[in-house]
């Protein structure tokens, strides 16, 4: 079996792993005791499934666990795997030899806090052997972004990142912005650092070269040229405005600028615009003018953009605080393409190499990697990582720490972005965490809140009203946790604020405490003693809730909470508007106390103003969403039995809905698929005398 066989059989098997949603397994075995090749394994033979070792039936943990677990494991690389008793993962790790890495940590000699706490809550381990320790650190990355162990450096943010495609499978291609697997026929350029970037460069683009952004279908129906033709975005190849011959043209201007040739491009518009003005062809001058100009407007957003480098990332990472950023870097055919900064989780006593090394492998997990990979720091098994990371991409890949020169010129540029980035973060931090403090200190909480949650509601005279729910933690407002509630009741009338509280808290809360039980307080103040200080996973219940309402709707929140046994279990604040609706004239409601108001210049009015004013905002944008909606949705739709066939019937013959609800059984009876029956159902639909 060749080099390049083995890595085929390896990308198939994490293929069809990822695919089915199940990476517990890998390759066949196909090393001995010393680690040398050996004959390939049969066809027939089943992937390698993890060995699980339960834990002993007396309830042992720590060492005494481990001790007894690595008698049975070999000499050969492999994954394993360390849970406590309730089944969670708390670290994946990948070794040359599973016997020894693992038969270290059964000696008991740990060199920092976290390994030893790592031990200790070991319950079970479970464990797999790779062939060869490639395969094992390709693994092990793919199973810390799986199951995001505690112990283990965790990227955090792990969003694709999007690309500029330009079409191959159809006569008049188009540019369109992508995500996700790149399936369709065509050439991608990227990655860019941002959607937002990606944007920009397309409308440049469209206005530099002409090139179509609409859908197939949109410009197979076209009979005259759309609103982009008309503002010069689009050459309009749909209705012959433009030859398929001159547009391919365009097409491979645009490829070329996009791979890298942009000086060529530009010299060669620059000297159409010349003759054109020679000839006095003034307005096809302007056109040229005007797309050297788009072509500028790309290259002045790139910012620095290398000489001599044609592709490459560049990582370059700082470390402050017991926080860590990495900032990288984007270069493809020879232009800079954005950068983007990462805040990894990781202890506090790793060295700034051990967390690079360890992002690296998670990074491009599901990335395609450049030939090139340059660094600030070395990492370990550096070697290892380059071999890991061509097989990953079918190609040479060459990871280095530049010295001197461009590169060096590049890497520093990257720190330098990454110690200002981190120096935000921890300004931003340190702010958030001192108005944590004052409010707990302002409403009498025991500790400074991990998770708040406010609560608002939004309306026009009853309509269409929505509940929203946004969250702040240390860390600032949490985007993936808010959540809106379509108000359903029938029971509340338009207009109760109080009603649609209610169900929004009774909809929260019943949800909170099915999917999590309901916290004990003890338990709860004794664990926040012990917690670790590198965990700041966001937890499920909120330490405190502010409700965007006086008196009347506080009522309401605290009636929900006590007929579900949570009252003191959760804290609850009311925040009413002052007279006039003055900001800074807030009073407060909290249970066992007499409203009161902060002082108007109190940092915690300010904050508790924020927190408010991002609920309302939040409210609103849900309730216009809904209201919109509301707004386009078709009277037919409420109709059953009428499906879109019907409903296209319909319109076609009488034009407008409103038409249809005037028209008489007779007349619906004339309509391509409208029985009897159905005619009358329509007809008494909206007709309360049938």
């Amino acid at each position: 079996m060749t080099q390049r066989d083995r890595q085929d059989g390896l990308e198939e098997e994490m293929r069809k792993a990822r695919a089915a949603g199940d990476l517990d397994a890998v390759m066949p075995e196909e090393t001995d005791a010393g680690g040398q090749e050996d004959a390939p394994a049969p066809p027939q033979e089943p992937a390698i499934e993890w060995d699980g070792l339960k834990p002993p039936a007396d309830g042992r943990v720590g060492i005494e666990v481990i001790q007894e677990l690595v008698k049975r494991l070999p000499n050969a690389p492999g994954v394993y795997r360390m849970m406590n008793p309730a089944g969670d993962v708390l670290y994946v790790g990948k070794a040359r030899s599973l016997k020894k890495r693992v038969g270290n940590y059964a000696q008991g000699r740990f060199h920092t806090n976290r390994i030893g706490r790592m031990v200790r809550e070991t319950a079970a381990m479970e464990f797999v052997v790779t062939r060869t320790e490639i395969e094992a650190l390709l693994l092990e990355a793919n199973l810390i972004k799986r199951f995001r162990p505690r112990f283990n450096v965790l990227m955090r943010d792990d969003k694709s990142f999007p690309y500029i495609l330009i079409t191959d499978d159809h006569p008049a291609p188009g540019i369109y912005k992508h995500r996700g697997a790149r399936s369709r026929k065509g050439t991608y350029f990227g990655p860019f650092a941002s959607a937002g970037a990606v944007d920009r460069t397309i409308n440049a683009m469209q206005r530099a070269f002409l090139l179509r952004s609409c859908t197939d279908s949109f410009y197979a129906n076209r009979t005259r040229p759309c609103l982009l033709h008309q503002i010069k975005r689009c050459s309009a190849p749909c209705t012959g405005e433009i030859g398929l011959q001159d547009y391919a043209g365009l097409v491979a201007e645009a490829r070329a600028f996009l791979s890298g040739r942009s000086l060529r491009i530009r010299e060669e518009i620059a000297e159409a615009m010349r003759k054109a003005s020679d000839a006095l062809d003034f307005e096809r001058a302007a056109i040229y003018r005007d797309r050297l100009a788009a072509l500028s407007h790309v290259q002045s957003h790139q910012g620095v953009n290398p000489q001599t480098l044609e592709e490459a990332d560049v990582f370059a990472i700082h470390q402050e605080g017991g926080q860590n950023c990495i900032e990288v870097f984007f270069f493809r055919t020879g232009q800079n393409w954005g950068n983007r900064a990462y805040f990894p989780k990781a202890d506090p006593s790793l060295e700034p190499a051990e967390v690079l090394g360890a992002f690296l492998a998670q990074f491009y997990d599901d990335k395609p990697c450049p030939r090139l990979v340059l660094l600030s720091h070395g990492v370990e098994e550096q070697a290892l990582l380059e071999d890991a990371l061509g097989v990953r991409a079918r190609h040479k890949v060459s990871v280095s720490v530049p010295r001197r020169g461009e590169k060096k010129a590049l890497v520093d540029h990257a720190l330098q972005n990454a110690r200002e980035a981190l120096g935000r973060k921890l300004a931003e931090t340190s702010s958030q965490a001192r108005l944590l403090g004052g409010l707990a200190d302002a409403f009498g909480l025991a500790r400074p809140p991990r998770r708040i949650e406010i609560y608002d509601n939004s309306h026009i005279m009853g309509a269409n009203p929505v509940g929203a729910m946004v969250v702040a933690g240390p860390e600032g407002f949490v985007k993936n946790q808010y959540r809106k509630f379509n108000i359903r009741s029938t029971e509340i009338s338009p207009g109760d604020d109080f009603g649609m509280m209610r169900e929004v808290m009774q909809r929260r809360f019943s949800r909170l405490v099915k999917e999590h039980a309901a916290p004990d307080p003890a338990v709860a103040e004794a664990a926040h003693g012990e917690e670790d200080e590198a965990d700041d996973a966001l937890p499920a219940w909120p330490d405190l809730i502010l409700i965007d309402g006086g008196q009347g709707q506080m009522s309401a929140v605290r009636t929900i909470l006590d007929e579900m046994g949570l009252a003191d279990k959760v804290t609850a604040i009311g925040v009413a508007k002052g007279m006039d609706r003055e900001a800074g004239r807030e009073r407060f409601f909290v249970a066992g106390r007499e409203p009161f108001m902060l002082p108007v210049r109190d940092p915690v009015l300010y904050f508790v103003q924020r927190l408010r004013d991002e609920a309302h905002r939040f409210a609103i944008g849900s309730h216009r969403a809904r209201r919109a909606r509301e707004m386009v949705r078709n009277p037919l739709d409420e109709i059953a039995g009428i499906g879109p066939t019907r409903k296209r019937a319909l319109l076609h013959h009488f034009g407008t809905a409103k038409a249809v609800s005037r028209a008489a059984v007779e007349d619906l009876m004339q309509v391509d698929g409208i029985s009897e029956r159905v005619a009358r159902m329509i007809h008494g639909h909206f007709h309360e005398n049938g």
